[in-house]
Parts: structure tokens; sequence; C-alpha cells
């Protein structure tokens, strides 16, 4: 039976999050072929210094692509000099998430300070709000709007919109 290893789950500040190394894990237990990277920005003066990555999960029957960036701003200041990889592995954690199926945010997503707490737990935007309503009505789809914060509605909201397009795209 596949599932999530619990050894793979953090909590901060009463939230749940999965470890990349989780998804991968899980990933690998539902038949992980490949993830592919690619670099869409890299870091420089120009943008801030923010980097963008899109990865591509695959198994046999499945895939899905997502992005991730990362910023100075974005992460531990131990972390700065690897924004490419960083942006990687959040892309990489993305993409895992909507394979495996798994809603809660990966913890390397959030923007960890110094002290190791969380600054991306802000509740969702009303335009997100808004959002993940009009996917709820339209696929039917039941949303806990109270369990949500910023990064887990975008993730919530990419994962609707690629069942979405999966209903209106069959192959």
């Amino acid at each position: 039976m596949n599932n999530l290893n619990e050894q793979f789950i953090i909590n901060l500040q009463g939230k749940r999050f999965v470890t990349y190394e989780g998804l991968l894990d899980y990933a690998h237990q539902l038949g992980l072929i490949s993830i592919d990277v690619e670099i869409i920005q890299v870091p420089n003066r120009e943008n801030n210094m923010v980097a963008v990555c899109a990865a591509t999960a695959r198994t046999k029957d499945m895939e899905f692509t997502d992005i991730g960036d990362a910023a100075p701003n974005s992460v531990n200041s131990a972390l700065v000099p690897h924004l490419l990889r960083m942006a990687s592995t959040r892309a990489k954690a993305r993409a895992l998430r909507d394979l495996t199926n798994i809603g809660m945010t990966a913890y390397e997503e959030l923007n960890v300070g110094e002290d190791n707490s969380s600054y991306n737990l802000d509740p969702p935007t009303e335009r997100q709000i808004e959002k993940l309503r009009e996917l709820s009505v339209k696929l039917n789809y039941p949303i806990n709007f109270d369990e949500l914060n910023k990064s887990t509605a975008i993730s919530l909201i990419s994962k609707l919109i690629n069942v979405s397009n999966n209903q209106n795209n069959p192959e």
C-alpha cells in the first residue's frame, strides 16, 4: 500500500508541512520515472536576484509541471548563494505534490527566516479565495477555507486548474 510516511511531516506553528524528501519517497512508491527541471530565469541584478525554475514529474500514467522561485528575501541567508538550486527544489516539490495528490505545502516552499519561523502562513488573499470558490463550484470540489494560507491556496489553485484542464482536454 502506498502512503506518505509520517516521519516526513513537520509541524510548524500548528500547521503541517511535508518535506521534499517525503514527496520524493511517496512519488517513487507511485512509480516516479523522472523529474526534469528547466531554468526559466537565472538570478541577476536586473531581476532582483530572483531564480525561477519549472519542474515536470512523470510516472507511466501521469505528468505534472509546476514552477518554483527563490530570491534573497525568500530564503534563509545561508541559502542566498544557492538560489537556483532552491528554485529547482521548490519547483520539484510543487510538481511532486500534484503528482502525489498531497495538498499540504512542502516545507521547502516556505519563506523560513533565520529563527526558523515561517512568514508564509498569511491567510489567502481575496483573489485566491474568489478563484478557489469558482473552481470549487465548477469541479464540485469541497474546500475548507479555514485551513488555507497563501501558499496552500496557490497550490490548491494550481491542482484544481490541472484537474479542470484534464476534464476539458481528455485524451
